[in-house]
């Protein structure tokens, strides 16, 4: 006589059967966005090994090789496939390591205001009252101060204080704790609103009969019930914390020219346009849309299928 035993389903298997990968099977949206985005990622951070030179060591930089175009055009060097810019480094090795960078700001960011906005807003929305006044209005506060405006700041007193030798050593850092400082208030207003939600129910009540701290419960009981927006809105961030650090080199305030990013490859080649070297700022350009643009559509992708009311697939 045999005996059967049934085996309990493991993860992979569970995610299977879940509703976010069958959602995932038939959106062909979603699956050309990941593909593209794990795509840069494994390309970015292969840049040493895809990169035909390193832009950090200045003995393989031909300055006589300046704004040479891409392979598509009269008078291209096959040595560089996508041209060179105005300091002769290869495009394709700088748009690599410069998607590194960019890609690791933009998580770094994303982490730290996670790791911020989470907890102030899992102790607003639990233990209310006066604690819940106070981190919301200083929430309000740092709302009240863009992302340039902090860059600003920060920048001002690190490069008064330090020297300017230090913010460009540690530029990808200062942009991580800038981004970061600056956009935590999104992460506390939703997990807020949804902890609020959540405290009333009856596990919560359950676990406070049991005796259990107010620590245990927020973090073992009711965040693990607010996953869903934040895996939502980091999705959302990441591509924000792109952009800002683009956007801040692109001023002046983020990566130096000499540290590639795709910030401060625009800024560097936006001088050579009306001189026709228009691939040193178009390229690195079309790969910051390309890359932002997968992620928002993967952050629509799951804000659909986490909230089963508006998705139509």
């Amino acid at each position: 006589m045999t005996m059967t035993t049934n085996k309990a389903p493991s993860r992979l298997d569970r995610f299977r059967d879940s509703f976010v990968w069958y959602s995932f099977k038939r959106d062909r949206t979603a699956q050309l966005c990941l593909a593209v985005f794990l795509c840069l990622v494994v390309a970015a951070f292969s840049a040493p090994l895809l990169a035909p030179t390193d832009p950090y060591d200045l003995r393989q930089i031909d300055i006589m090789a300046s704004e040479l175009p891409p392979f598509w055009i009269d008078g291209a060097d096959e040595q560089y496939s996508l041209g060179t810019d105005a300091q002769g480094r290869d495009l394709w090795s700088i748009i690599l390591y410069g998607t590194r960078v960019s890609l690791l700001i933009g998580f770094g960011a994303v982490i730290l205001q996670a790791l911020l906005g989470v907890t102030f807003g899992l102790m607003a929305g639990y233990l209310g009252g006066r604690v819940d006044a106070f981190l919301m209005r200083l929430a309000d506060i740092q709302l009240s101060f863009s992302t340039l405006m902090v860059a600003i700041v920060v920048g001002a007193v690190v490069k008064a204080t330090l020297g300017g030798a230090f913010y460009s050593q540690y530029a990808v850092l200062m942009l991580v704790l800038i981004i970061g400082l600056a956009e935590w208030p999104q992460y506390a207003r939703t997990v807020r609103a949804s902890v609020l939600a959540e405290r009333s129910k009856e596990y919560v009540d359950a676990a406070r009969v049991m005796g259990l701290r107010s620590k245990r419960i927020m973090f073992r009981h009711v965040l693990p019930n607010t996953l869903s927006p934040i895996f939502v809105i980091s999705t959302v961030q990441i591509a924000n914390a792109i952009i800002s650090e683009a956007a801040l080199s692109f001023l002046g305030l983020g990566m130096p020219e000499t540290h590639p990013s795709l910030g401060s490859l625009i800024k560097a080649g936006f001088d050579y346009i009306q001189s026709g070297s228009w691939w040193i700022t178009l390229i690195p350009g079309a790969v910051l849309v390309v890359l932002v643009l997968s992620i928002n559509l993967l952050g629509d992708w799951l804000r659909d299928v986490m909230n089963p009311r508006l998705y139509k697939g």
